[in-house]
């Protein structure tokens, strides 16, 4: 098998190559080529941490397995960690074979900035140029390269808690920084909401007339980003039904107000990609993306980067 360092994946995994591989697999998981069952939580008591196991499947004519485990600690940022600590084990469909072994951080972050790329595609107006980036971490930074990637030379702004972490990574990519959340969702057609946030911080009016919003940081059935206004008067999408049903803070608190029902949820971004559901039917719609994270983006994520491993002579080859 091969063993990447995050260097290495990092150094394979193209932004722009990485949303065309998600928009791929999103279609794909929608037509049914794909089984991606729901993650599983190890939650010791007392803990401030856990471990999330993620696996997929796809078959056809060559099928792979793909597991991503992976150890969330909120602290790891005072550490100069990155909070999902983890690898994503590539296994030959057919034989079991384990073929490759990478580091899961900067996957979990490429490809969920990039599944957000492909749900703005999909969605969002198209003459959107002004993009909010709520949040200064690891998320956020790869939702700046990803918005690059399918807008034309967009306005960024950036708001963060912390000032001087907006001020930082605005400085390092030629982003603006916003004193306040109303302040960057002002005439925000494109709003990315990257935080650890566990009460709303998106507010509906502050939102603008035909915005779209993807909302990728309360992945937890107890936090949200948004409030329970926005949820229920959005177009309302998501990588997987079953995730949001069961995960998602933004949605599952919105429900137990008795704001929004299972019928809610429009379609999966997959179904949109694959032709199934037309996605946003008029320019003052307001869409929301919901953004588990699944685990058929991983799988598709470590392929793309195992093959081009092997073409380059890149990671080291272990006899397992």
């Amino acid at each position: 098998m091969i063993v990447l360092s995050e260097r290495q994946v990092r150094e394979l995994l193209d932004m722009e190559s990485c949303v065309e591989a998600m928009a791929e697999v999103l279609a794909s998981l929608a037509r049914g080529e794909l089984s991606n069952p729901l993650r599983s939580i190890a939650r010791p008591d007392g803990a401030d941490t856990l471990l999330a196991l993620m696996p997929a499947y796809r078959g056809g004519s060559a099928p792979a397995y793909g597991l991503k485990e992976i150890v969330v600690v909120p602290t790891n940022p005072a550490r100069g960690l990155d909070t999902h600590m983890g690898g994503v084990l590539l296994h030959d469909g057919e034989t079991g074979e384990l073929l490759a072994v990478l580091n899961a951080s900067p996957i979990t972050e490429i490809r969920t900035a990039a599944v957000s790329a492909v749900a703005t595609r999909a969605l969002a107006r198209a003459d959107s140029q002004r993009v909010a980036i709520l949040g200064a971490g690891a998320q956020a930074r790869g939702h700046v390269d990803a918005m690059r990637v399918v807008l034309d030379d967009p306005e960024i702004r950036i708001w963060s808690r912390r000032l001087e972490a907006a001020e930082e990574l605005a400085g390092e990519v030629g982003a603006t920084v916003a004193p306040s959340v109303d302040a960057a969702l002002f005439g925000a057609e494109v709003v990315c909401t990257t935080t650890a946030a566990v009460e709303p911080i998106v507010e509906k009016r502050w939102l603008a007339r035909g915005a779209h919003v993807n909302a990728v940081g309360a992945c937890f059935p107890s936090v949200r980003e948004l409030d329970t206004e926005t949820v229920a008067h959005s177009s309302f999408f998501t990588d997987r039904r079953e995730s949001c049903l069961n995960e998602a803070g933004d949605y599952i608190l919105a429900a137990a107000e008795g704001a929004v029902g299972p019928e809610h949820i429009r379609a999966e971004l997959g179904e949109v990609l694959a032709g199934m559901h037309p996605g946003r039917e008029h320019e003052d719609e307001l869409t929301v993306f919901e953004s588990l994270g699944i685990a058929v983006e991983d799988l598709a994520s470590a392929e793309l980067v195992a093959r081009r491993a092997r073409e380059r002579g890149v990671g080291v080859e272990v006899d397992f």
